[in-house]
């Protein structure tokens, strides 16, 4: 059975013309409706450094004055930031929710601050990550767990952390420097530098040391850098090569 072709018929014109304004028109807003430091808008960050940028459509976000933000950081969209347990209360003379530079926050993440979380620079996390210092409590068997007060710890992720999808950091999370946390773990407590964590609850799977380097040892040998001076066109190139030139070019010059 052939599938009639509604591409070009004059039916599907104003469909076309409507979608492709509806698109032009969101395109529009989430260029219009991004927070930098040079457009804010509504918001009045603490600190919110240059190069940065949050996407819209934004998620849940006050506590600005208590929010800083580092240098050229990508804020994905529907990422919620708060700070403090809820808007418009008085959080002292101190910062928060502390972000370095370089971070980049995946699309729907959430970062909640009710006392200090610090993320350090250049750590990257993937979508629908959740970090809080805030944790139900349950001491009283006979109330509502939702109506006893919470308990609040510090949170620190050390710089150049990679955070996969759906991983939750919680109260008191101690993440060293250079640490992967794997798609849907759950990490609580002190995690050290160098490290590979993953499941619920998070525990280390892999780690570097100077003396005897990755234990267990990695699987696959590390990417090697394309080298400086490449352009894209050799890029280009060298991808549309048969597997017989790229194995010539791949031998040593003696062997050649």
């Amino acid at each position: 059975m052939r599938v009639p072709n509604r591409r070009n018929t004059p039916a599907s014109w104003p469909r076309r013309l409507a979608q492709r304004a509806v698109h032009a028109g969101w395109a529009w807003a989430q260029r219009t409706g991004s927070v930098t430091a040079e457009h804010p808008g509504r918001f009045r960050f603490g600190a919110l450094g240059p190069g940065t940028r949050l996407a819209f459509p934004l998620g849940t976000v006050f506590g600005e004055p208590w929010i800083h933000l580092g240098a050229h950081c990508v804020i994905g969209e529907q990422v919620t930031l708060t700070a403090g347990l809820m808007p418009d209360l008085d959080l002292g003379p101190e910062p928060i929710l502390r972000i370095g530079d370089g971070v980049v926050l995946g699309r729907g993440s959430h970062v909640i601050a009710d006392t200090t979380v610090t993320i350090g620079s250049d750590c990257y996390f993937g979508p629908y990550v959740y970090v809080t210092s805030t944790n139900h409590s349950y001491d009283d068997p006979h109330q509502p767990i939702g109506k006893q007060w919470p308990r609040m710890e510090p949170v620190g992720i050390g710089p150049g952390c990679w955070i996969g999808t759906g991983a939750v950091i919680l109260p008191g999370a101690r993440i060293g420097r250079n640490v992967v946390v794997a798609a849907g773990a759950v990490v609580r407590g002190t995690v050290p530098d160098h490290a590979v964590v993953a499941g619920a609850p998070a525990r280390v799977v892999r780690r570097w040391t100077a003396e005897d380097g990755w234990q267990p040892p990695l699987r696959t040998p590390a990417p090697v850098p394309i080298p400086d001076g490449v352009t894209p066109a050799q890029l280009r190139a060298l991808s549309e090569l048969g597997e017989e030139a790229a194995a010539h070019l791949a031998r040593p010059a003696a062997d050649s």
